[in-house]
């Protein structure tokens, strides 16, 4: 029977003073079932410790849900969550507001029955605030000690510059995948300062299988596309965190067991060298 699959084995990276597991779990789909609860508890066995949530995410049943689970004795798992992002009739929204900001704060507290959040990342860049004062806020509530780290999510590099004069940045949050990589720039400014790259939607929107380098390689290493397209966003930055989110038991242990896949140098470039793999 082969060994069950571990987070350990994709490697380790430093979120300020603390290392994480390269493979992390991503909450957006996440609700108080006892499925839900299950896959947590799978996860964990599995050996993953980062966990990443945010209060906007199934109206705040995601980070809810987390906090029921961790109990009052939690497991070595960081949680990291977010706040900034609204919904309003348009769709999402952004307030970074210090006073709002820190309402959020307090609420996921609450809700994850944390004293002190161990990754709070500022969700999405408020146009109509300066993203000093936001991450300004951020700092005074790490300085009273309910903030351990924080982090920035959907920001350019100069964004990611300017929040950084203000306070230590240890994560940063983009969407990048193969398919998507725009953030390219910040992705390569991560790596020169040590940043931890966190790639949200790691596997695209659209459909992999229709990538056909994509899937002639995975056919090739007897994996799925997902697997591959995970195993891709290991090899491309020793900074890159993926947390790929699902709601099923085993498609949790096949993205993991995407670490071990021997991935080839060639391989690795030509799944990443040929602009859109889609084509």
């Amino acid at each position: 029977m082969a060994p069950d699959p571990s987070a350990e084995r994709a490697g380790s990276v430093r979120l300020g003073d603390r290392t994480v597991y390269r493979l992390g779990l991503g909450t957006n789909r996440l609700t108080d079932t006892e499925p839900a609860r299950g896959l947590l508890r799978r996860a964990v066995e599995l050996g993953v410790n980062f966990i990443d949530t945010a209060d906007v995410y199934q109206a705040t049943a995601s980070e809810t849900t987390l906090g029921r689970f961790l109990g009052a004795k939690p497991p070595d798992v960081l949680v990291a969550t977010k706040g900034g992002m609204v919904r309003t009739a348009d769709g999402l929204g952004a307030d970074g507001r210090p006073e709002y900001l820190r309402r959020a704060v307090e609420a996921s507290r609450h809700r994850l029955g944390l004293a002190t959040l161990e990754l709070y990342q500022l969700h999405r860049v408020d146009p109509n605030v300066p993203i000093e004062e936001s991450v300004g806020a951020l700092r005074e509530l790490q300085e009273s000690g309910k903030i351990r780290r924080i982090g920035v999510s959907n920001v350019s590099v100069e964004e990611l510059e300017r929040a950084r004069r203000v306070a230590p940045i240890v994560s940063v949050q983009n969407r990048y995948n193969l398919f998507e990589r725009e953030h390219e720039k910040v992705l390569e400014y991560c790596e020169a300062h040590s940043i931890v790259f966190i790639p949200w939607t790691p596997l695209g929107r659209g459909k992999l299988s229709d990538a056909p380098v994509l899937r002639e390689t995975a056919r090739r290493y007897a994996v799925t596309t997902h697997q591959l397209a995970l195993r891709w966003l290991l090899g491309r930055s020793p900074v890159m965190l993926p947390i790929p989110g699902t709601q099923s038991t085993a498609h949790l242990e096949e993205n993991l067991a995407a670490a071990e896949i021997p991935l080839s140098a060639d391989d690795f470039q030509r799944l990443g060298g040929a602009g859109d793999p889609r084509s």
